[in-house]
């Protein structure tokens, strides 16, 4: 008899996935780490009952959580990832020849020895890149000791609940941005705000008390219930409409091996809808 998986995230509302085989169930120091196999999906991670990637649409979140604040910057040579132990995202940033080194920080080890040993298909050859270097740690508290080093910070992280409450503060933003050098930016997972409204509505405002350009864009993530993932960014200066001109131009002549991320996506991507808009604008 097939197993089932349920993610009872949103009350009221349940995903249900068919695990026809289990390769990982376990309780690591930190988290509850669910690994399994899914005939529609392929393998698919939870952490805590609830899905962070899966094989057939990690391209969908990964891709867009790298590539727009990449090109947006210009030139990122020095990148640090909170969160993101199953590679996916390290592997995007990897893409681009100017990164020269990429901290990924991630408190939990044991997601990391598992995406290593089972989601090769996720992450390629992130791992054996000799840029990429793994820290197992807090992320706020590896920021603390690095003021003005990062050109991009990409916060990875899963829902605010247990361990990863702490990555959702004003605190934590303000580590953040002292951590970004010159004009760096830093991008955040900010929920699915069909049913996430609040968790996106206070990520904007918390970031607004910290940068003075602070935009929300979309991906398109069929396995996060609701669909629509917001991601947002902060910056010093704000993001013009010349600025996201000179981005899509720079992905012109150079595009990265993508699935998902293109320019038109790219340019697409903040064109949020009415009820969204009016989230993200609440004061």
């Amino acid at each position: 008899m097939t197993r089932e998986f349920a993610e009872t995230l949103h009350a009221g509302y349940t995903q249900t996935f068919a695990m026809t085989r289990v390769l990982a169930d376990e309780r690591s120091d930190f988290q509850h780490i669910q690994l399994f196999e899914n005939p529609a999906f392929g393998r698919v991670l939870a952490l805590d009952g609830i899905v962070q990637i899966t094989e057939r649409d990690e391209h969908t979140y990964s891709e867009m959580m790298a590539h727009p604040p990449i090109y947006e910057h210009g030139r990122v040579e020095r990148v640090m990832i909170a969160g993101g132990g199953d590679g996916a995202v390290a592997e995007e940033v990897l893409k681009h020849p100017s990164v020269r080194t990429v901290d990924l920080v991630d408190i939990d080890r044991r997601v990391v020895e598992l995406a290593r040993e089972f989601l090769g298909s996720v992450h390629g050859d992130a791992f054996a890149d000799s840029r990429l270097r793994v820290h197992f740690d807090d992320a706020a508290r590896f920021l603390e000791t690095r003021r003005d080093t990062y050109d991009l910070i990409i916060a990875d992280r899963p829902d605010p609940v247990g361990a990863a409450t702490s990555l959702f503060s004003e605190s934590f933003y303000r580590t953040v941005a002292a951590a970004l050098r010159g004009t760096g930016i830093a991008v955040f997972q900010s929920g699915v705000p069909f049913f996430q409204e609040d968790e996106l509505r206070d990520v904007c405002r918390g970031m607004r008390s910290v940068w003075a350009g602070v935009a929300t864009y979309l991906a398109v993530t069929s396995t996060y219930t609701g669909g629509l993932m917001a991601i947002t960014r902060g910056c010093r200066v704000p993001l013009s409409g010349s600025a996201l001109d000179a981005a899509v131009e720079r992905c012109r002549r150079d595009p990265p091996s993508t699935r998902t991320y293109t320019p038109d996506v790219h340019r697409a991507a903040y064109a949020l809808p009415a009820w969204m808009r009016a989230i993200t604008d609440a004061p």
